[in-house]
């Protein structure tokens, strides 16, 4: 539909100006997401991002998403793009990635779910938060919507307090609510001095003090973030990749239900 600049930023922003000429002679979107790694039918996605917007109806819908060059616009049958989505869910490690978002909508009668997948390793969680976070801030922009992740653990002396936040609009902030027992700069985390820019999404002083600010579309190293809360959430004492929880406000951006197909984790 359209070229763009190879960069993080320019591609979002390309798909940000064709999604709101779209959502203007349209109206919202049916269905918002992000295909991970595992793009439409198994055809790898640009390095950048792999977000997507789809107008469902029937037999059709229009999509818009993420292509190597810059945003494409697709009509494409309605049945099998969402029995091919229906088909991941078989419970292995990464058979969905990505997430996925529909709108309270009669566009979307009949729609259904897979089934997801739960992370069995810390390894696992590590790789798929590294994919997640990699890629986020270029993928909201894109989508012009945010993420506002709270993350909980269960820990062995009972109860799952709150361990991070995860923000994004245009840019990664994680936030850290670690224990006095524990060394955070030692994990990698920095305070609002270090990372003023975070004062923007944290002003308060009963905020996360620890924190990151991983950057803009392009930005963020994906896989050093990952590791960073994985290591705190086992300094903390979590125990399995099950205790580890995505709270449930994370599941609503804007007029979106979303699910977390690609983190393995439990919506709690």
């Amino acid at each position: 539909m359209g070229l763009a600049e190879p960069d993080a930023d320019s591609q979002a922003a390309a798909f940000r100006a064709v999604r709101d000429e779209l959502t203007a002679a349209l109206g919202a979107a049916s269905i918002m997401g992000v295909y991970g790694s595992l793009g439409p039918f198994y055809d790898s996605g640009p390095l950048w991002g792999t977000p997507f917007l789809r107008w469902r109806d029937r037999p059709n819908t229009l999509e818009l998403r993420a292509g190597k060059a810059g945003p494409e616009l697709i009509l494409q049958p309605t049945d099998p793009v969402e029995n091919w989505f229906w088909r991941q869910g078989i419970g292995e490690e990464h058979s969905i990635t990505g997430f996925f978002g529909s709108r309270n909508d009669p566009s979307n009668g009949g729609l259904g779910f897979p089934g997801g997948w739960d992370a069995r390793s810390w390894e696992t969680v590590t790789g798929a938060l590294a994919d997640f976070l990699g890629t986020l801030p270029a993928e909201t922009t894109a989508l012009g919507t945010s993420v506002s992740m709270p993350i909980y653990g269960h820990l062995p002396e009972g109860g799952a307090p709150i361990l991070f936040d995860v923000s994004c609009r245009d840019r990664l902030s994680l936030g850290c609510f670690a224990p006095d027992d524990i060394d955070p700069s030692a994990l990698g985390w920095g305070t609002a001095d270090h990372h003023p820019g975070t004062r923007n999404v944290w002003p308060d002083d009963d905020d996360p003090q620890w924190r990151i600010d991983a950057g803009g579309p392009g930005e963020p190293s994906g896989r050093a973030l990952a590791e960073t809360l994985v290591a705190t959430a086992r300094a903390v004492g979590v125990r399995t990749p099950a205790d580890l929880i995505v709270g449930g406000e994370a599941s609503y951006m804007d007029a979106y239900h979303v699910r977390f197909y690609g983190l393995g984790l439990k919506t709690g």
